[in-house]
């Protein structure tokens, strides 16, 4: 018994020097810290009494010093007492009352205090104290360790959690059964991670708990990344008025980090809702609250529809049915070793106990018949079991002392009776494991920190409009989160959103804003550039655009000229009619190959001149044809033999007749090389030089195909085609027709020439006419051909241009030269008849008098001089 006088027990206040404090008799003495009350106001140190904080806490440690001090495996014959203070929850005061504590180890010197009688004075051994179970709040803890480990006193706390008391240089004798704030950092971070929240604000209570816990989760944000932190904010030790509303608008500034991470007292909380409250911003926030909001009811009294859908932590914990049971038997007579507990009575029970009763007014009396939780409300205290976990802590470690130092002797032995060391006593402490209160397993790690194990609520509203925290999952080194439990505003089961950011959609690419990496603009990967990462795009292959999501590269079709193509349609129909025309004129010449007419035009010469319109008729076919590399040979081979064939026979036969005339000037002889055998030689040695530039063109570049994805590549990908051709450039097909068109303008060259030949005689004016018309045909081919090179129509005008074009030069060969014979041949074969024959003298001499072969032609039968002139031509040169 700690009074032997029974008034001192109901009024504390009598007894001042036991008015902050419990002395419980034992072997072993552990010092204990509680909050029995609150902070004082203007300058006194201790306000109101804390009923569960306080009182229910230092009841759970006299409770498990009974329960251990009963136990006869758990330190037998040894009991233990205890010293407990009142810190007033203020880490100054703390300090000067856990000076108690260190008493019994500093040596008072009284050499110069003498009593009056002369004798040394007798000095009143005090307590001395092994280990302090406590304190609660980290800055008290804080405070109190600084001087504990001064005296190497082992301390266990229930309560703190700030990350520093981790640093075991400095915090070396200090442990905790309760998990740091770095693990409830962590699970705070897991549960914003799994929410896809990347942008969230903080905000801390001043003082350590709210500092370091706010620095910890922001710290884990750092290392682990994909978190921003928006904005970080202090609530002061002294607001002043309209601190919290100032707060909330600074917090709506960061408007897109609707989570807010609060590390806060439960009185900084209730105002922080209350101004959220005020300015209308229920419904925006998302809470997430730290254990010291958890899943107590007086943060969110009267402010429910703002607190709905916090998401709070508390460290995992279960009632103690026997505390249950204990705490409802006390009374005032049978807890009178507890000084504070007549306080108690009156708070609880609302009434005064007589004139020493410490509530002023006319409260009515209290009768001490009271009983707690029948005439008043009663629920455990959430840090009961850690209380009593950490009594049994500090027991088990002394048990496994006493095995080591007084192994099989009853009680204490000499060694630990005298001195228990400190630092063997800390080494014990951190080697217990054991089962606690609840049932789980109390441990500590080498910084003397309780493994995270914690409970995660959700506050919700149901649909009666009830509000109550509900589990919504737990943490373990991992978190565990039952998704489906979750509730949201109105019963929304959705995820809201924090994020600075929303997603870009596929195709766009992040672009960060400098110095926050969860904000960032969508850019469009534009072009032939695709989605390669979350903030890349990259160009495609050549070959390749992006596909419609533009996440990747997808092949470029592959077009070709198609013959269903209008661009097709029309050089077919030409060529197919050209290629008619040109096998009636050739079938007509062999089926009256020895008439006259057919021989006056030079039946071999006719004949090399026909093939060679067939072909540029027939290349049309060639052009349109799908490349491949016999199509690309065929190609190069006749796409200027045609035209070769028929401009080397027009510049033979011009050459011959203009020569025919030169000499005839001169001369009565025929000139040499006019016979037919040697215009075909001199025609096909033209030829041969086209046909020799062809195969060295094929030595030097073999014919292949090549996909041209240049030509149609348009600015919209979509668009883009690849076009399959032959491998024959701009140049080498002028190269190619270069040849021709030389051939071409040297006929016209003798064309104009001959031009003086009377127009009765040979074919000297049309193949003038012939030559001109081509020439100004392949003059406007070669404008539209090359004008259109930058044109996405490229392929389709260009072959249709070159097929058109060749075809319109062979149509003026065959309608000018050939069609007005076959007209005689047909309908007027009165006409094609033999004529007699002169010798060339007589011929070339009558045709070189121009006026009067114009007066002679006028009056003979069309075609009877030309043909006269050829057969004795062909008879000379035989």
């Amino acid at each position: 018994s700690i009074c032997q006088d029974k008034r001192l027990c109901v009024y504390p206040q009598a007894a001042p020097e036991y008015a902050h404090s419990i002395r419980l008799d034992g072997d072993i003495i552990l010092g204990g810290l509680f909050p029995v009350h609150a902070r004082g106001d203007r300058g006194t140190p201790c306000g109101e009494l804390k009923k569960e904080k306080g009182i229910h806490r230092l009841e759970a440690m006299m409770f498990a010093i009974d329960l251990i001090n009963k136990d006869p495996e758990l330190l037998p014959n040894i009991t233990l007492g205890a010293r407990i203070l009142d810190t007033c929850s203020r880490d100054t005061y703390a300090l000067e009352q856990s000076l108690t504590f260190v008493q019994a180890l500093i040596e008072r010197d009284g050499s110069d205090v003498r009593c009056a009688n002369g004798d040394p004075p007798i000095f009143t051994k005090p307590d001395k104290i092994v280990g302090v179970i406590g304190a609660a709040a980290s800055s008290v803890s804080i405070m109190v360790a600084n001087i504990l480990r001064l005296f190497k006193i082992p301390q266990i706390s229930y309560a703190s959690t700030a990350p520093e008391l981790s640093d075991n240089t400095r915090y070396d004798f200090f442990s905790r059964v309760v998990p740091p704030d770095s693990y409830q950092a962590q699970a705070m971070m897991d549960i914003v991670t799994a929410m896809e929240w990347n942008y969230v604000s903080t905000l801390a209570s001043e003082g350590n708990y709210g500092e370091s816990g706010v620095e910890a989760f922001i710290q884990i944000s750092r290392e682990t990344g994909g978190v921003c932190i928006a904005q970080s904010l202090k609530i002061p030790r002294e607001p002043r008025p309209g601190e919290f509303d100032k707060i909330i608008r600074r917090l709506l500034e960061t408007s897109n980090a609707r989570a807010i991470i609060m590390f806060a007292n439960e009185d900084d909380i209730r105002r922080v809702l209350d101004a959220a409250k005020r300015n209308n911003q229920t419904g925006h926030f998302l809470w997430v609250g730290s254990d010291s909001w958890g899943s107590k009811i007086s943060p969110v009294i009267g402010q429910e529809r703002v607190a709905e859908g916090a998401i709070t932590i508390l460290p995992k914990r279960a009632s103690v049915d026997a505390f249950d049971r204990y705490f409802r038997s006390r009374s005032l007579s049978n807890n009178r070793r507890n000084v504070w507990f007549a306080e108690f009575w009156e708070e609880n029970f609302n009434c005064k106990l007589g004139m020493h009763g410490k509530r002023p007014g006319s409260l009515k009396k209290c009768t001490g018949l009271e009983k707690v939780g029948r005439d008043s409300s009663y629920e455990q205290e959430g840090k009961v079991q850690f209380v009593m976990d950490a009594v049994y802590a500090m027991a088990h470690a002394l048990h496994r002392m006493h095995r080591e130092l007084c192994y099989g002797y009853p009680g204490l032995c000499p060694r630990m009776a005298n001195n228990i060391d400190g630092k063997e006593l800390l080494n014990h402490i951190r080697a217990v494991n054991f089962n606690g209160s609840a049932g789980t397993p109390v441990v500590f790690n080498e910084n003397g920190d309780a493994p995270g194990r914690y409970d995660i609520f959700q506050y919700q509203i149901t649909n009666r409009s009830t509000a109550e925290y509900r589990v919504i999952g737990s943490w373990t080194n991992k978190l565990h989160l039952k998704v489906e439990a979750m509730r949201w505003r109105m019963g929304d089961p959705s995820f809201p959103a924090s994020v600075c950011s929303l997603p870009c959609r596929t195709g766009e690419r992040k672009k960060v804003v400098k110095g926050v990496p969860c904000c960032w603009h969508c850019e469009r990967c534009e072009g032939y550039h695709f989605q390669a990462s979350e903030f890349t795009c990259e160009l495609c292959p050549y070959e390749k655009r992006p596909d419609a999501n533009r996440t990747g590269c997808t092949p470029i079709p592959i077009i070709k000229l198609e013959w269903h193509s209008p661009w097709a349609i029309v050089p077919v129909f030409i060529a197919m009619l050209g290629i008619i025309a040109t096998s009636f004129v050739i079938v007509t010449f062999v089926r009256y190959n020895d008439t006259p007419i057919v021989r006056a035009s030079g039946r071999e010469m006719s004949y090399v001149l026909l093939t060679g319109i067939f072909l540029c008729y027939a290349i049309t076919f060639l052009m349109i044809a799908t490349p491949d590399v016999g199509v690309c040979s065929l190609r190069r081979i006749f796409l200027g033999l045609g035209m070769c064939f028929s401009y080397a026979a027009l510049l033979t036969k011009t050459n011959r007749i203009h020569r025919i005339f030169e000499q005839g000037k001169k001369s009565v002889t025929a000139p040499r090389f006019i016979s037919p055998a040697s215009q075909l030689v001199i025609t096909f040695s033209l030829i041969s030089v086209q046909l020799l530039g062809v195969f060295v063109w094929f030595a030097v570049d073999p014919p292949h195909t090549v996909v041209d994805y240049g030509e149609q590549r348009t600015q919209d990908p979509m668009a883009a085609r690849g076009v399959l051709k032959c491998d024959i450039s701009d140049l080498s097909l002028i190269c190619s027709l270069g040849y021709s068109i030389l051939l071409m303008v040297t006929c016209t060259v003798y064309a104009i020439k001959t031009r003086g030949v009377p127009e009765t005689f040979n074919e000297a004016k049309p193949i003038g006419f012939t030559m001109y018309t081509t020439c100004i045909i392949w003059l406007a081919f070669i404008p539209i051909f090359f004008g259109t090179s930058q044109s996405a129509e490229r392929m389709y005008i260009q072959t249709t241009t070159l097929t058109i074009s060749l075809s319109l030069s062979a149509s003026v060969s065959l309608g000018m030269l050939y069609m007005p014979k076959v007209y005689i041949i047909l309908f007027h074969p009165e006409q094609n008849v033999p004529k007699r024959k002169r010798s060339f003298k007589a011929i070339v001499t009558a045709a070189t008098m121009s006026g009067k072969l114009t007066q002679k032609g006028g009056d003979r039968p069309n075609g009877e001089v030309k043909t006269e002139l050829c057969e004795s031509m062909e008879t000379n040169s035989e």
